[in-house]
């Protein structure tokens, strides 16, 4: 079963769009994406909060995200939260099985 979670960093002064920067410029968030389970592991900015970033992640099932826990790298990820001062709130979702209802059907646009 697949695994959604939604990492919301927080910081001030633009720190965590720093952050992102350097996850990508340093490689280490292409690493992520190339471990094997990760099916997306995106960042994303929200207009209406310029002091946050949203990473968006989803992984195959909880072996792939416990063995991504377990990579050398979470220790140079977790360095940079510390560097950039960086707090976390964090959302998980699970696969719904029924689908999207009829209800909301109608506020989809395929």
């Amino acid at each position: 079963m697949s695994i959604s979670i939604n990492v919301y960093y927080s910081g001030k002064d633009g720190s965590a769009r720093k952050f992102v920067e350097e996850m990508e410029n340093s490689g280490n968030a292409k690493l992520v994406r190339a471990e094997q389970g990760c099916l997306k592991y995106e960042y994303c900015f929200a207009f209406s909060d310029p002091e946050t970033v949203l990473l968006i992640e989803d992984w195959q099932d909880q072996a792939a995200l416990d063995l991504h826990h377990s990579a050398p790298m979470m220790g140079q990820i977790s360095k940079l939260r510390e560097i950039y001062d960086l707090h976390m709130k964090v959302e998980r979702f699970l696969p719904d099985d029924a689908g999207v209802p009829d209800s909301d059907r109608q506020f989809i646009r395929d």
